[in-house]
């Protein structure tokens, strides 16, 4: 079986839900956010559950639910509960399975666990979305070293939206030569036919 898809970002609100909700439509994989912080009346879950068209996808719910939109290890004490690796037990699946993160990779879940932590856990590929912004290079480049350093392979980065030309050009020439690229048009998931309107991912893949 193939190893799960994890989905981070270089930062908060850089199109993480939007590439998770593609890769679910695209390989009519099934689809798991491990925490939701915040928008309990419909999070990325249900964002995702929206868009994806095919009949195979299951949609695993989350292992946490916190009612505050913060840092999941502060939406947590908020709660008075402190989140325990333990408990996060990856979904009984054969499908592929697509696991989307909170934030970046360093954002904590609790004193001495984060976000990072878990992609090794669940023994996953990541899958790194890049938005354009002044600081990006920056925070891809310590992403990739982060990954690097533990040794998880980046299955794909996702190029979300338009991104200058010298941009691109140093983010291939430094991370790993073997590393697949792939763009999306940046855009606002408002229906299902958005789905339709996007490039296949598969070939990153």
């Amino acid at each position: 079986m193939n190893k799960p898809l994890f989905v981070t970002g270089i930062g908060t609100g850089v199109g993480k839900t939007v590439v998770s909700a593609l890769l679910t439509e695209q390989l009519k994989a099934d689809y798991w956010k491990p925490v939701q912080a915040g928008d309990l009346e419909y999070g990325d879950l249900d964002t995702v559950r929206s868009l994806v068209n095919n009949k195979q996808s299951v949609f695993h719910p989350e292992t946490y639910r916190l009612k505050m939109a913060a840092s999941p290890h502060k939406a947590a004490l908020s709660e008075k509960i402190v989140l325990q690796k333990e408990a996060f037990k990856l979904p009984m699946t054969k499908n592929q399975l697509i696991i989307e993160g909170a934030g970046g990779l360093m954002v904590p879940l609790s004193d001495s666990l984060r976000m990072i932590d878990l992609l090794m856990q669940f023994e996953a590929e990541a899958i790194l979305v890049i938005r354009n912004y002044l600081g990006c290079i920056n925070h891809a480049l310590l992403s990739m070293e982060a990954l690097c350093s533990r040794q998880i392979s980046i299955k794909a980065v996702i190029l979300n939206g338009e991104m200058d030309e010298d941009t691109i050009h140093i983010l291939v020439n430094y991370f790993p030569a073997a590393t697949a690229f792939a763009r999306v048009p940046e855009f606002k998931l408002l229906n299902k036919q958005s789905i339709f309107q996007c490039p296949n991912l598969l070939s990153a893949l």
